[in-house]
């Protein structure tokens, strides 16, 4: 009998600063007790006030370095990041149709927290919608990123499942929108399926500066308990823990002169974490 780690590979670009992109998604994984592999798409310049450089990897590159781990490794589940053009887009593709991970879950990461667009070509978005929507298991864009999809302006939860209701149509198999921007007093995520009604995830909002990178670990984490296991719904409620606690533990740090990381080794190593049921509104309190 062959033994095998659970494994996850992330797609996505280098974070100097180590809060976000590939770094937050390897600090995930190894937390969640599940094998972590990456591609780099792009190198960023960036710290907790914000990103000042991007170069991207070549396509050619990018296309090698998928073809290096996924032809030698078998890889349970797949997390997409930080893209930069449609040309990676279309190595990224060939490959993934080549291999076909069972798991893929796009985080549609097109603008920084600070502000500081992400990719490179107008064609980009569209691109995307296209080639990668179909072949996702779940997409997660926050209220801006759904909004910049959808041409949907998103105030409010009505708003969020008008959006959702229409990524779902572009051929994404579940859509999770992130409303952490919205102003109120609850962190309202709802993840909308194809096969059951949406579901809400909603928990106290944290009074912490300390969010660079949660949207990158929470699409890791989501990945990383696919990879082990669970269902989508427990993967996303599991994920929504996860990160909840690593904001709380990490609340009071200080890393940097802006916006820190969240705490991503709160918690020991997990390795036989079983599937569990979920009810349809989770409170994280």
């Amino acid at each position: 009998m062959v033994n095998h780690y659970p494994t996850c590979l992330t797609i996505a670009g280098s974070d100097s600063s180590g809060g976000a992109g590939i770094q937050a998604d390897l600090k995930t994984m190894s937390a969640l007790g599940v094998y972590g592999m990456s591609v780099i798409t792009a190198v960023t310049a960036q710290n907790t006030c914000g990103v000042t450089g991007i170069q991207a990897i070549s396509p050619h590159i990018v296309k090698a370095q998928l073809e290096a781990v996924l032809s030698d490794i078998v890889c349970d589940a797949v997390k997409i990041g930080m893209l930069f053009s449609s040309h990676h887009i279309r190595a990224l593709i060939d490959i993934l149709d080549k291999y076909s991970p069972r798991f893929t879950i796009l985080d549609p990461v097109l603008v920084s927290t600070s502000g500081h667009r992400l990719y490179d070509e107008d064609d980009m978005v569209p691109t995307m919608k296209e080639l990668l929507f179909t072949r996702s298991t779940l997409i997660t864009p926050n209220t801006d990123e759904a909004s910049l999809l959808t041409g949907i302006s998103i105030d409010n939860e009505a708003d969020m499942h008008r959006a959702g209701e229409a990524l779902l149509k572009t051929g994404c198999q579940a859509v999770l929108i992130k409303g952490g921007h919205l102003r109120q007093q609850d962190m309202c995520d709802i993840l909308f399926t194809t096969d059951h009604t949406p579901q809400k995830f909603s928990a106290q909002k944290i009074n912490t500066k300390n969010t660079h990178g949660t949207g990158c670990t929470l699409s890791s984490a989501i990945a990383s308990y696919l990879a082990l296991g669970h269902n989508i719904e427990t993967a996303v409620s599991l994920a929504k823990k996860y990160v909840y606690n690593g904001l709380i533990s990490g609340a009071d740090v200080t890393v940097g002169k802006g916006h820190g990381p969240i705490n991503h080794l709160f918690a020991p190593v997990t390795l036989h974490a079983q599937p569990t049921e979920i009810s349809e509104t989770l409170n994280l309190e």
